[in-house]
């Protein structure tokens, strides 16, 4: 009974058009008060949560993302882009996939890489004779890197929900007692460059079939003879170099041992300033303001999922949930490889109706044990959970980054969609190279510590 309390009202708040958070929340209090649980045990729980120091990282990677966004970053970061790849057929697209990736190692966020890339890449490939479909789609796939990268404050979110996640499946206590950011970070890192590999293919595979221009004069012949040479790239690189050593700031920090993973965000944060109203000159006290109220925002609303997911941790330790899902999915096979696509598929299809904080906070607890069970180490689950999370982003009816696209191109959901399978054609590729082969992400985490990372 109790169990159907929390499913149906969680159910009913969202069909309402209640936020995620909200409605986890009365949902959980519901359950409590039915449990016979006094309501202060739910404040209390979710209080906790909310009151650890590892959590500072979060506003201070938000804020770092706001600076770079807000400071002209993308712009250099574009050029460079454009001087390395924009000579092949469909160049802008593939300028496009290598931009994003880059902006989203800065920003940590595939929605402030749409927003930042995409007002300017979009209209530019529209203007020059691509299909606004396709410069959406290049657009929102390609920065769903973001997601994965160390600046990324998903992974903080993760690797707490992960933290303290416990079942009993089969026999034995299955207990994470902790995932290192760190070895997080790394992970993210390989999997990127795949993921930048498979988007760059896609574009051009695209731009070939489609017929699209080659360089930004709208040009479509085949002889490679406007590259700007290598002195071009050299000095684009130079330019766009101090935006993108933020994400080398953090891991070296971390490597070396100077600092947490939390220190580290907050000198990520004075770089970030020193940077955009020094180095740069283009941040100013008014675009300052905006940025640190952004992120302010959306602090508060990460914060309040993260706390009333511990309510919600709560009550699925009482009612055994992780317990009863792992039976039903072992009931349903006890093959690694095609529980590994089952997880997949929910995961995925939770993720196209909620954002993504909450989709980790929520699935890590369900998922986790059982994915340990199958051999899937809490690292490389994480990977696969952020991967189909972001996927999440970009398919309707949330879809976040797709609408974003969308209403910068001013075009239909519906027209993107169509054209949208050679992209989550590349999507699921990496999908399947980071579940099946655990060395994508677990290799460098391994290689950097000298023993195997889990």
């Amino acid at each position: 009974m109790d169990l159907a309390i929390l499913s149906v009202s969680f159910l009913v708040f969202l069909l309402l058009g209640v936020p995620v958070s909200f409605a986890l929340g009365l949902s959980c209090v519901l359950t409590y008060l039915h449990e016979g649980l006094p309501a202060a045990t739910a404040m209390q729980s979710m209080i906790s949560g909310m009151n650890a120091f590892s959590f500072l990282a979060v506003p201070f990677f938000i804020l770092s993302g706001e600076l770079m966004l807000h400071g002209g970053i993308a712009d250099r970061i574009l050029r460079f882009a454009q001087t390395l790849v924009g000579h092949f057929r469909g160049g802008l697209g593939m300028a496009n996939v290598v931009a994003c990736t880059l902006f989203g190692g800065v920003s940590g966020s595939p929605v402030a890489d749409v927003s930042a890339m995409g007002g300017v890449m979009i209209p530019m490939m529209k203007k020059e004779g691509y299909s606004a479909d396709y410069a959406v789609n290049v657009t929102t796939h390609a920065s769903l890197a973001g997601a994965l990268m160390p600046t990324s404050h998903n992974l903080i979110i993760y690797a707490y929900a992960a933290s303290g996640t416990a079942g009993v499946l089969a026999g034995p206590n299955i207990m994470v007692k902790g995932v290192s950011i760190g070895d997080l970070m790394f992970a993210g890192l390989l999997p990127c460059i795949v993921l930048m590999v498979c988007m760059l293919f896609a574009a051009w595979w695209v731009a070939k079939r489609e017929g699209f221009p080659i360089r930004p004069d709208g040009s479509h012949s085949d002889h490679l003879d406007k590259f700007a040479g290598w002195h071009a790239v050299a000095v684009a690189c130079v330019a766009a170099l101090p935006g993108m050593l933020v994400v080398a700031i953090i891991l070296g920090f971390i490597i070396m041992g100077v600092a947490t993973a939390t220190e580290a965000a907050g000198i990520a944060v004075t770089y970030s300033l020193l940077l955009t109203f020094i180095g740069y000159r283009t941040m100013n006290w008014s675009k300052l303001v905006k940025a640190a109220a952004k992120a302010a925002k959306t602090t508060g609303v990460v914060l309040l999922l993260i706390g009333v997911s511990t309510m919600f941790q709560y009550i699925m330790a009482i009612l055994e949930i992780p317990d009863k899902t792992a039976e039903l999915l072992l009931g349903a096979t006890t093959n690694p490889l095609i529980m590994f696509l089952l997880i997949n598929l929910i995961l995925f299809l939770l993720g196209t109706f909620m954002d993504m904080a909450s989709t980790i906070l929520i699935c890590t607890p369900l998922f986790l044990p059982l994915a340990i069970q199958m051999g899937m180490g809490p690292v490389q689950f994480g990977m696969v959970m952020l991967l189909n999370c972001a996927l999440g982003l970009n398919t309707p009816p949330v879809g976040t980054t797709q609408f974003v696209g969308c209403a910068i191109g001013n075009v239909s959901v519906e027209q993107v969609m169509k054209t949208i399978l050679p992209f989550y054609g590349a999507l699921f590729a990496v999908m399947a190279v980071v579940t099946y082969f655990p060395a994508f992400s677990t290799w460098l985490p391994s290689l950097l510590k000298g023993m195997p990372v889990y």
